[in-house]
């Protein structure tokens, strides 16, 4: 009983530090985007996380973890709605997990399920209209998230195939299922008034890069909660592992980054070091207890030199992603996924196989139906705001209300 509280204890710890991320998420945000937007994320982050939760409990748990046959593509296993703990004599039962109580199993992976939509935020702020976003957040949270994940997390097909795929926390279930829709949704909305003028790039500054850096140190300490947890235990050797693991990925992918943008640029460019640390994050995450201190090393040192290549693409594509969301979670996600074929306990040309066979299904699953949401809310009720609503803000149009009503700055 004792180690089941200590194990039981630590993943409710691990719990609150992914959900301290949604803060860091939203201050990374705020501060890469203009200060007449401000009011409009922060809104869009509240209802990502609020709705998240009511929707993973009412459906999304019992569609992500259905009980299903080998094989079941998870579909149609639904278990019900809403939650239903398992009960011994009118008390808990406490046999349902070795590790943890079912309460704390629901409530881990509700933290994980906002994170996907909150991917997508960022790559559309500044002009996509409020209603269809949130649209979009109950529909990918609510369905598409649950039943991707149910295909590895909820022992599917992925799970079952004779070299197993690999995702230990989500390089590829979080990270690239939220990359792939932001992906999509850039495409469809087209880039911010200004963008790009005459077909050449033109930055558009955020408004409190102080702040941007306060959320990637926040993101950086929640990741300890997301890697560490999803051990599923309190278990001293493979926690410590992978708590490693996680920040020498982060610092090699910051360092890296740095000196890659620099090389190309000529300059110090603080965006590109905060955007390297969480590119070596999201790298290490699916195989951050499968790896040795010099494998995650490795593994977020390519993915720091990756962020400034994937940056610089994206923007000869002509996609706008103002937080660099694309290249973050969804290009580092898929290297991290990889990798675990490359680096670590797990390498073989069989595991890579099996790694590049998840990233494909998962690019399916989430193009075909991010497509779909978005293309159908644009052709009928519209995704985007107005030229005046752009330019004079979302806060103010969508909100009637500004983040700093006592100090205003000039932007065009």
């Amino acid at each position: 009983m004792e180690i089941f509280t200590t194990n039981n204890v630590w993943m409710m710890i691990c719990t609150a530090l992914v959900f301290f991320m949604h803060l860091g998420f939203a201050f990374l945000e705020i501060g890469l985007t203009r200060q007449k937007n401000t009011i409009n994320i922060l809104f869009k982050n509240i209802f990502i996380i609020t709705v998240g939760l009511l929707l993973y409990c009412l459906v999304g748990f019992n569609l992500m973890y259905p009980g299903f046959e080998s094989g079941d593509i998870g579909l149609f296993g639904f278990a019900g709605f809403g939650l239903d703990a398992p009960m011994v004599d009118g008390a808990l039962d406490l046999a349902y997990n070795e590790g943890y109580t079912y309460w704390t199993d629901f409530l881990f992976q509700g933290m994980f399920a906002a994170t996907a939509a909150t991917i997508v935020s960022g790559a559309v702020a500044e002009r996509m209209k409020i209603g269809p976003f949130m649209v979009f957040t109950i529909i990918y949270v609510g369905l598409i998230y649950p039943i991707a994940g149910s295909w590895k997390w909820g022992e599917g097909f992925l799970h079952t195939m004779e070299t197993p795929f690999y995702d230990f926390a989500g390089s590829t279930l979080v990270h690239s299922v939220g990359g792939w829709a932001a992906l999509v949704a850039v495409c469809l909305l087209g880039s911010r008034i200004g963008k790009f003028k005459d077909g050449k790039l033109q930055a558009i500054p955020g408004h409190n890069i102080p702040l941007a850096t306060a959320g990637v140190i926040i993101l950086w300490l929640g990741w300890f909660g997301f890697n560490g947890g999803s051990v599923l235990s309190a278990d001293p050797s493979l926690t410590s592992l992978t708590l490693v693991t996680t920040c020498l990925a982060a610092a090699a992918g910051g360092v890296v980054s740095a000196l890659v943008s620099f090389t190309r640029y000529k300059n110090l460019d603080l965006t590109m070091f905060l955007n390297g640390i969480l590119g070596g994050l999201v790298g290490i995450t699916a195989g951050a207890n499968q790896m040795s201190p010099t494998d995650a090393i490795l593994i977020g040192a390519i993915a720091g030199a990756i962020i400034v290549f994937a940056v610089s693409l994206i923007d000869r594509l002509k996609l706008d992603d103002p937080v660099g969301a694309i290249a973050v979670h969804l290009v580092c996600g898929i290297w991290g996924t990889l990798a675990v074929g490359i680096f670590g306990n797990l390498a073989s040309g069989a595991q890579f196989l099996s790694q590049l066979i998840g990233v494909v299904s998962y690019a399916a699953i989430c193009l075909v139906s991010s497509f779909l949401i978005i293309f159908i809310m644009k052709k009928t009720v519209g995704i985007r705001v107005s030229e005046r609503e752009e330019l004079e803000g979302l806060d103010a149009h969508e909100h009637g209300m500004e983040a700093y009503p006592d100090f205003r700055l000039n932007e065009h």
